[in-house]
């Protein structure tokens, strides 16, 4: 069998630090504690706890298992489903003759909670679930969220801020030389110094701060067999420092060869400056075939290095891992509680591919998961949708089949396989590279060939697309085919903004670009017979939109005739580049300065200049259109947005014309309003999308790398 991949591990690793109000109530054992949910309905062919891994005495002891060889630490709750981090790294293992438990979302104030399995004969494996756990708990504005998709029932409050340095030291205060290994999301975007947001200043790699021995980093499940082997061969664990996808720490360099020096710590905090020199070089390295060893000097001789990365999975691999014996489905302990709520939308939906050549600057994914694209076998996504047709709960929907973009079907061009992707230049921005292969054929025909299967009513496209990529394919045949089979009602995809000098910023195609998208759309919609329309997610406040930028956005959407519902306003979540201008207040990749909206009260007006239409964003609204110079948008003539006197009860803030919100309004270059009651064409879905769209806040998090919108 071959080697598998580890997947995202979803193991976010954050630092310690005091956890503050947020950590006033510690996580129970799995099962243990009543939540406010009522009980999943009876489902007698659930499968039973006896294929899952254990999660306790009892099981291992159902096994005749003495001791585990791993024990995985996990702020998610047990879903055995390969959209999950934990259950791929765990099956993966399994594969491989290891005995694995599972831990999930422990007491972290309590350290008998993590010694519930005993002592593991290898190691602890952690992660803080398929979200950063600060990211999961705290919108853009800092307020604590109410729900956690992630947990039996959705209850918040089940895991620590910074639950993966939180679990790496509860661990080490109990089993003081046992391998720690940490890894998934939170881990591989804090593998070196970061930003972090929520603290407002530069943290030091999370492999310091948690106590762990080895970060792996990306999607490693190359890296967690090696290390595995490595253990189980008797090799100790500061000896494992050749693998490629890992991190560790050294107190001399006499023995790391071939290696790049980024600027110390010290001078990472003496200057903002070198954090953009030192982001701009881990970018350019984040390709297995070009890669180079980074090393991150601290004080008293003490270097976090971080070898080059793993290797990308084959196609076999990728099959490997998809099709392991999962058990499909939350365990059984959380039947009481409703089961776990992210479970619900990923369900029906099949994971194509992983990698994304797209490089948005706001995504984490190129930091994560790299720019080359893994794509699964059409034999092997077909047993997969089978299988989904003959769960007793399937009505005949397959809700996804995509993956960070849906599609992609190959890597961008050739020559990445041979030599590496390019350092210096990007897949699809400023436009379409000369040497990408554009082919949508293979998933075109994937798709119709979903179709067939018996039992299968539709198939839906809520991955997302990249239009840009859409339009440089010479043939239409793929966009026919989405509009006439794949969209309900609408179809969203993501120009981010308008004004092309936001867009470079972004890393996205310029206006012009999406509005011939939208009108090819309109056109061929009008040729099927169909009324469909595209639908913009928004991000406000990116790095390089000022207030004027801001009023040409609202002033798209009036003319759009449709009112967002969503907006994202720009998250600064760890290893973006977005992230890494709003901490510097340059573009690392030029080191020439740029605008920043760092003000909360302005990053407020920003994003309500997108939602002027609603009452309660009147006031926000006037104030940014005076500070921008904009009192011609404040009166009663079609192009205004605003009245010059706030809205009584009942009414919009908007003016005449397209500004009414009326229903309906005028479709801009095919966006519209859809009718009422029509079924949208979500964005995303997966277990890592399912808490809300937030590409702009952590790139795509979690197993498949994705996170939340909001």
């Amino acid at each position: 069998m071959a080697k598998k991949p580890q997947h995202a591990q979803n193991n976010q690793r954050s630092q310690q630090g005091k956890q503050g109000q947020q950590q006033k109530r510690g996580g129970k054992t799995q099962g243990s504690r009543p939540t406010h949910a009522s009980a999943a309905p009876a489902r007698p062919w659930r499968p039973g706890r006896d294929k899952f891994l254990p999660v306790s005495r009892a099981d291992m002891d159902a096994r005749g298992w003495d001791q585990c060889d791993f024990v995985y630490i996990c702020g998610d709750a047990y879903v055995d489903h390969p959209s999950f981090g934990m259950a791929i790294i765990s099956r993966v293992l399994d594969a491989h003759g290891y005995k694995v438990g599972i831990i999930c979302q422990p007491d972290w104030t309590d350290p008998a909670s993590i010694t519930a399995l005993g002592e593991p004969r290898l190691g602890f494996l952690v992660s803080a679930g398929n979200m950063d756990s600060m990211v999961n708990h705290y919108s853009v504005t800092k307020h604590r969220r109410h729900t956690d998709a992630y947990t039996p029932g959705g209850e918040e409050g089940r895991r620590p801020n910074r639950a993966v340095t939180v679990y790496g030291n509860l661990i080490r205060q109990t089993f003081k030389d046992v391998p720690i290994i940490i890894g998934g999301i939170e881990a591989s975007l804090r593998r070196l110094a970061h930003y972090d947001y929520w603290q407002d200043k530069l943290k030091r790699s999370v492999l310091l701060d948690s106590g762990a021995d080895i970060l792996i980093y990306g999607m490693g499940e190359h890296a967690i067999v090696e290390i595995a082997d490595a253990l189980d061969a008797g090799l100790s664990v500061d000896q494992i420092t050749y693998i490629n996808g890992t991190v560790y720490r050294t107190s001399s360099l006499d023995e790391v060869y071939d290696y790049d020096l980024l600027p110390s710590w010290d001078d990472l905090a003496a200057d903002k400056l070198n954090y953009a020199r030192s982001f701009n070089v881990q970018q350019q390295n984040m390709d297995p075939i070009t890669g180079h060893r980074l090393v991150e000097p601290y004080p008293n001789s003490v270097y976090v290095v971080q070898n080059p990365p793993s290797a990308t999975l084959t196609t076999d691999e990728m099959d490997e891992v998809a099709e392991l014996p999962y058990a499909r489905d939350w365990h059984p302990d959380y039947d009481a509680a409703g089961g776990v709520p992210a479970f619900a939308e990923i369900k029906f939906s099949i994971s194509s591919n992983r990698g994304c050549f797209g490089e948005c600057s706001f995504c984490a994914l190129t930091f994560h998961q790299g720019r080359v694209l893994q794509m699964r076998s059409h034999d092997s996504i077909m047993r997969e949708a089978e299988l989904l047709t003959r769960d007793p709960e399937f009505k005949g929907y397959i809700n996804d089949v995509g993956g960070p973009t849906a599609n992609f079907s190959r890597p961008a061009c050739d020559k990445q396989l041979k030599h590496g992707v390019c350092k210096n230049k990007r897949c699809l921005w400023p436009s379409v590279c000369k040497n990408m292969v554009v082919d949508e054929s293979g998933y075109t025909q994937l798709l119709r060939d979903l179709r067939q299967l018996p039992g299968v009513k539709k198939v839906f496209v809520r991955s997302g697309i990249r239009f840009d990529y859409t339009m440089a394919d010479a043939s239409d045949e793929f966009l026919r085919e989405l509009l006439e089979h794949h969209v309900s009602g609408q179809l969203r995809v993501a120009p981010e903004h308008v004004s092309d000098a936001v867009l470079s910023v972004m890393g996205k195609p310029s206006r012009a670009v999406y509005d011939a998208f939208c009108r090819k759309f309109e056109r061929l919609n009008r040729e099927y017979g169909l009324k469909q329309y595209v639908v913009p997610y928004l991000i406000s406040s990116h790095p390089g939109s000022t207030m004027k930028e801001a009023v040409d956005l609202a002033e798209a959407v009036r003319d759009m005739g449709y009112m967002p519902e969503q907006v994202q306003d720009f998250y600064p979540t760890p290893s973006t580049m977005s992230t890494c201008m709003y901490y510097t207040g340059v573009d690392p990749r030029t080191m020439q300065p740029i605008y920043v909206a760092r003000d909360p009260h302005e990053k407020a007006m920003q994003r309500a200049l997108i939602q002027y239409r609603k009452p309660e964003n009147y006031k926000l609204v006037r104030e940014a259109l005076e500070k921008a110079g904009r009192r011609d948008l404040i009166g009663y003539t079609k192009h205004c947005l605003i009245r010059p006197v706030p809205p009584r009860p009942g009414e919009t803030s908007a003016n005449g014309g397209h500004g009414t919100g009326k229903k309906g309004g005028k479709p801009h270059g095919g966006a519209g309003k859809g009718p009422k009651g029509s079924k949208g064409h979500s964005g995303m879905s997966r277990a890592q999308n399912t808490a809300g769209r937030n590409r702009a806040a952590q790139g795509r998090q979690g197993a498949n790398g994705g996170g939340r919108r909001n």
